[in-house]
């Protein structure tokens, strides 16, 4: 090997280097995984007769209907409504997360995150 780093992975940057950039983006990547998993995310289905909230974690926060939205004789499109909206909901959290993540490291898929 080269003095001065590694001349295949671009030379210049130690290995010392190295492992403070890693650690610095596992720090930058805890802290914002925290922040993720706090943040709420909405969305509503049927024109805005349900709304429902999740956090970053995917846990279901709120569900909200409209009292027009609730008829007795048709449950179905009731439990159809609730269910896009939570899917919409954790979609938009998992885009967030996504966004946020690949801010830091630079879209490289680092697996479990």
């Amino acid at each position: 090997m080269a003095k001065g780093g590694f001349p295949k992975f671009g030379g210049g940057m130690n290995m010392g280097n190295m492992m403070k950039q890693m650690q610095k983006m596992q720090r930058e990547l805890e802290n914002t995984q925290k922040l993720l998993d706090e943040e709420e995310v909405s969305a509503t289905s049927g024109g805005g007769a349900v709304e429902v909230t999740v956090n970053g974690k995917k846990e279901v926060l709120s569900i909200k209907l409209d009292p027009e939205v609730v008829d007795p004789d048709d449950i179905e499109m009731l439990q159809d409504l609730i269910m896009t909206a939570i899917n919409e909901a954790n979609r938009k959290a998992q885009e967030k997360h996504d966004s946020e993540i690949n801010k830091i490291t630079g879209g490289i898929n680092i697996p479990g995150l």
